[in-house]
């Protein structure tokens, strides 16, 4: 078996963990090829768990049960399932990271943010990194649909928990990483060159000059904003929100493109979600929708008193944001499509991103500088 490429040095990041939380992070420099099936993949995991928790070291390989949570585009999720030695029944969730994601996607800085959200009680809690992934306690709950998140009760929920995300204090660089990243992909996607002849064909269509100068210009009337800096999940689909029904508890998972970012594009993004799987963006909520997600977030105990020139600066920054939203995963598409071994039609979804920003664009624009010349800004 080819051992699949290690991301860090796992004992060297699972010190640093457990000097940040004083708590017993366990470490294994062992891999998992995640090209495998799970029939194939299952001996090297129960390995794994075994060289991660010393406790399960003895325990025949039958005591353990694996199976698959959801394969996501960055990552595979595992449930494992342990009967210990006393009867009882444990479970614990194995990340893998898929190959290269690595490119777009800094782990080192997702574990940073791991340890101090999982302290201020968010995602699950940090068990043991190896290789090329992580284990975290398994949260009972059910993965929401997007649906699920434009229901009102459940939007007033998730402004509220992303109010407290946004408090959490990250230790380290606060510099926002938003425009980086944007620039960052730019410039690694314009000089791709693709072996399959049909997908370069795709590529050469896309308008680079046109795209940098709209990526330039969004950063500049977004700039003039003054919108806040927080820490940010910045990939707040349904598929990284979980509900526990029986206790009524929300969970934000998945904090790979967590950053220090502006505060409009967390929900902007987020707003974009709206258009689920099928990326039907007449799904994106309407402004009184937003209001009503906006009063939970501003003012969760007294939303009576969430001032209307409070709402009318939030609902301008964050369908700003917005646009800058459609930009990031536009670019990160076409990255995608060369570096991603999932079976999917990156080039085109970089297509329907990039459309939407335009077709979103005058709106929206149009909106912000009205906004910003009321006030006198600029």
């Amino acid at each position: 078996m080819v051992a699949e490429r290690k991301i860090w040095d796992a004992m060297e990041v699972a010190q640093e963990a457990r000097d940040c939380c004083s708590s017993d992070i366990h470490s294994s420099q062992l891999t998992v090829d995640t090209s495998l099936s799970l029939s194939d993949m299952s001996p090297r995991l129960i390995e794994l768990c075994k060289d991660l928790f010393k406790k399960w070291s003895r325990l025949e390989d039958s005591c353990f049960t694996i199976e698959t949570v959801s394969g996501g585009i960055t990552n595979l999720l595992l449930k494992v399932s342990v009967k210990e030695e006393n009867g009882n029944e444990v479970s614990v969730t194995v990340r893998l990271y898929s190959p290269n994601t690595d490119y777009f996607i800094n782990r080192e800085r997702e574990l940073q943010a791991i340890k101090y959200l999982s302290a201020a009680g968010f995602g699950a809690k940090l068990l043991g990194v190896f290789g090329n992934g992580m284990v975290q306690s398994f949260i009972n709950a059910r993965t929401l649909t997007p649906a699920d998140v434009r229901k009102p009760k459940l939007a007033a929920e998730i402004a509220k928990q992303l109010r407290k995300f946004h408090a959490v204090e990250i230790p380290g660089s606060k510099e926002p990483q938003l425009w980086n990243d944007i620039f960052k992909f730019y410039e690694n996607a314009s000089i791709l060159r693709f072996d399959d002849i049909e997908k370069q064909r795709k590529f050469e269509t896309i308008l680079f000059k046109e795209v940098y100068d709209e990526v330039v210009e969004i950063k500049e009337l977004t700039g003039r904003l003054n919108a806040p800096m927080v820490f940010s999940h910045n990939d707040l689909l349904s598929g990284n929100l979980m509900l526990n029904e029986d206790e009524g508890k929300l969970y934000f998972i998945d904090f790979e493109y967590g950053s220090y970012s502006y505060r409009g594009f967390d929900i902007g993004n987020h707003f974009n979600e709206y258009a689920g799987y099928d990326c039907d963006y007449s799904l994106y909520p309407s402004k009184d929708e937003q209001y009503h997600f906006f009063r939970h977030y501003l003012r969760p105990d007294k939303l009576d008193e969430v001032s209307d020139k409070d709402l009318e600066a939030l609902y301008i920054e964050t369908n700003t944001f917005m646009l800058a939203s459609h930009l990031f995963w536009a670019l990160w598409a076409i990255i995608q499509a060369k570096m991603s071994p999932i079976d999917f039609d990156y080039l085109g979804y970089f297509f329907l991103r990039y459309n939407e920003y335009k077709k979103q664009k005058e709106k929206s624009c149009s909106l912000a500088r009205s906004y910003l010349s009321g006030c006198g800004s600029g």
